[in-house]
């Protein structure tokens, strides 16, 4: 719509806008510039990783799990570090051609970017049909797939794109408490001292079916985990 001006212009001045939509319009041009994981972000010439350390019953020689991270928008608030390749190395090649392709595979689903967690729990959702093992300190993996999984997941934890199992200090308390109640009770049988190394729970316990750790005691005509504190009665 048209306005006449009929009087004399004297004076003039340029409407700003108020702040608090100058601060908006800001924040809003900063976050378009946010770069996120995607498959066209180009690799530099040097990345920084972890290297985790795997030894199974399956094989005489180490399994050595190396996982590269991207760190995108370095130096600014909305700085993040992001799992970008993996490779997988050891002495022994009898998996050579499988573990080969599950590393490639895994590092393109890292370059998509978005949530990536998925990939830790279908790997440790893969049974060996030969059968599982159980790892130092009682907990079942029933795979070398699942044990890659789990890796994955330590790493993912540690990036802070995972949360954490932490047991609350009431659960801490709970199961310290049962612990030293069914060992008290227990006292006249002794465990060897390369049992009391291999696993730190009360001989004979069972394979708890939410952690995979033989930890599973009966206690006052329940079974209790006294790794994760799950109980059949709630």
């Amino acid at each position: 719509m048209a306005i006449s001006i009929d009087k004399k212009i004297v004076g003039y001045s340029v409407a700003k806008k108020d702040d608090a939509e100058t601060q908006a319009e800001e924040k809003k041009s900063s976050e378009d510039n946010v770069v996120q994981m995607h498959e066209k972000v180009e690799r530099p010439e040097f990345l920084s990783g972890s290297t985790y350390k795997v030894k199974t019953p399956l094989s005489d020689h180490s399994l050595y799990i190396t996982i590269n991270d991207m760190i995108l928008n370095h130096g600014t608030e909305h700085e993040h570090r992001r799992p970008f390749e993996i490779f997988i190395n050891s002495k022994n090649m009898d998996q050579f051609q499988w573990v080969v392709a599950l590393t490639r595979v895994i590092s393109a689903v890292f370059r998509k970017g978005g949530d990536v967690t998925f990939l830790a729990e279908e790997l440790q959702a893969v049974f060996d049909p030969k059968g599982g093992y159980f790892k130092k300190g009682g907990k079942f993996m029933p795979s070398l797939v699942a044990e890659i999984g789990e890796t994955i997941e330590i790493h993912l934890r540690s990036l802070g794109m995972m949360g954490g199992d932490e047991l609350t200090e009431q659960q801490k308390k709970l199961i310290s408490e049962k612990r030293a109640e069914y060992e008290s009770k227990n006292s006249a049988t002794k465990e060897t001292a390369d049992q009391k190394e291999e696993s730190p729970f009360p001989e004979g316990a069972q394979l708890c079916s939410k952690c995979n750790t033989k930890a599973v005691i009966l206690m006052d005509g329940c079974m209790t985990c006294l790794n994760c504190s799950d109980s059949k009665c709630g």
